[in-house]
């Protein structure tokens, strides 16, 4: 059986969170990033990693799922009257995060896409929390749209050893950067109709992809695929039927690289 880690989920929003990790750990689901967007997320997050984590009480002793942790806040969630209490609460809990994230910079949101003031406050928000991984050596998930190159070269600035470019479906010359850089980038479900996840992760090398879910996002397969669904981290596994297919490698073979990959990106190794 194949085991798989889904490298980013948003475990705070799963509805039926205990049945979606039971049924997961059953398909074969080994760990799951879960990451955070705002303050409520990190905290219910940092609780699901102390529930969960230890690991699920009644999984087999060959297969047990590990929660992995991320803090952050995400462009699209910033809350300007709490930003301090979610800079203080990364502090006080990064011991416990595996990584920071998702953070980021994306300009496309209609209310962000012609206001400088909100660009300067995504920028400010995100150099804040790379300061923070900066400090205490520890992994990055980017969001972006739209600001993949400005996003990468503030990445680099703060020399941030490893970060994942989750769900890229950025220009091809970014991601050649983003793979000179040593970083990674990963694909989701959507690969499976998506031109421009496809054609990026046609370009990226196995070394430095990895695969999710972005749980519970909505994917809209087309009926002959099976039609539209809410994603848990068992869908991993279309993740890799689309990556396999498209790639030309058998799913053992690239659900180890992948796994290994995942685990290399948390642990913050090149």
């Amino acid at each position: 059986m194949i085991n798989l880690i889904d490298s980013h989920a948003h475990l705070d929003h799963v509805e039926n969170l205990d049945i979606a990790l039971k049924e997961s750990e059953k398909a074969g689901v080994s760990a799951v990033l879960a990451v955070s967007t705002d303050l409520k997320a990190m905290k219910r997050n940092l609780e699901i990693k102390k529930q969960y984590g230890s690991p699920l009480k009644d999984c087999g002793d060959d297969r047990c799922i590990k929660i992995y942790l991320g803090l952050g806040v995400h462009p699209g969630d910033i809350k300007a009257e709490e930003l301090e209490e979610s800079y203080e609460f990364m502090w006080q809990n990064i011991q416990d995060a595996d990584v920071v994230g998702e953070i980021g910079l994306d300009f496309w949101y209609k209310w962000v896409r012609k206001d400088d003031a909100k660009h300067r406050e995504q920028r400010e928000v995100f150099r804040r929390q790379l300061e923070i991984a900066k400090e205490f050596d520890k992994p990055v998930v980017i969001h972006t749209r739209g600001t993949w190159k400005e996003c990468l070269a503030t990445v680099k600035e703060f020399g941030i050893k490893s970060a994942n470019f989750h769900w890229y479906s950025g220009p091809v010359d970014v991601l050649e950067e983003i793979i000179k850089s040593g970083y990674y980038v990963s694909a989701g479900p959507a690969l499976a109709f998506s031109p421009q996840s496809r054609e990026a992760i046609s370009h990226a090398p196995i070394e430095q992809t990895l695969i999710e879910t972005d749980s519970p996002v909505f994917f809209n397969y087309p009926e002959e695929m099976g039609g539209g669904f809410t994603a848990t981290p068992k869908d991993v596994f279309k993740a890799l039927t689309a990556y396999s297919q498209l790639k030309n490698i058998a799913p053992e073979k690239a659900a180890e690289t992948l796994n290994r990959n995942a685990i290399k990106f948390m642990k913050g190794l090149s």
